[in-house]
């Protein structure tokens, strides 16, 4: 366990963070993602699938996203799916490629928003702790074993302490960057 525990530790906490930008990019700001809608899953040959998996994904313009399905045939499906996920936008079917215009927040809208910003950080927050309490706990067990020095238990435990801190500061810093996306006019 020794070894690799700073990188495992490590490796953990990137994870954490990638998971939390994941779900920041479904958060909506006044501009149009793919990320809005990659996720959203059709029913395509029995099996649920992501919708990134089957339709071309486009975004012309900073209010605009273009569906463009491979098949044609799935269009109509696409549409339903979209109108029973919790987007929020209403598609524009003309029988070949979907459009959803993404209309101005207001500032109401805004602040909801910034408030589920926070809160998803929160949780990678959360999650990076947790990585922390359980290293940190390995690290205590195997210095009361006797398979490390209280030195070495000292010496890992502060550099976990280290990662732990960096990584929270670029969840604030990456929270503070969609905050400002989504305040922007």
């Amino acid at each position: 366990m020794l070894p690799g525990i700073i990188e495992e530790t490590e490796n953990k906490m990137k994870k954490a963070i990638e998971t939390s930008k994941e779900e920041l990019a479904l958060i909506r700001t006044g501009r149009a993602s793919t990320a809005l809608v990659e996720r959203i899953k059709i029913e395509y040959y029995g099996a649920a699938t992501p919708l990134r998996e089957i339709a071309n994904i486009t975004v012309p313009e900073a209010d605009l996203i273009v569906i463009q399905p491979w098949d044609k045939s799935y269009v109509n499906d696409i549409e339903k799916a979209i109108w029973k996920s919790d987007i929020g936008l209403t598609p524009n079917n003309d029988g070949t490629i979907i459009r959803l215009s993404i209309p101005p927040l207001s500032e109401e809208r805004r602040k909801e928003m910034v408030k589920l910003v926070k809160k998803e950080v929160e949780s990678g927050k959360v999650a990076i702790r947790n990585i922390r309490r359980e290293i940190n706990d390995g690290i205590k067990k195997l210095e009361k074993d006797g398979d490390i020095s209280e030195d070495q238990s000292k010496e890992f435990l502060k550099k976990i302490q280290d990662l732990t801190d960096s990584y929270v500061n670029d969840l604030d810093d990456i929270s503070k960057a969609k905050e400002a996306e989504i305040m922007k006019i």
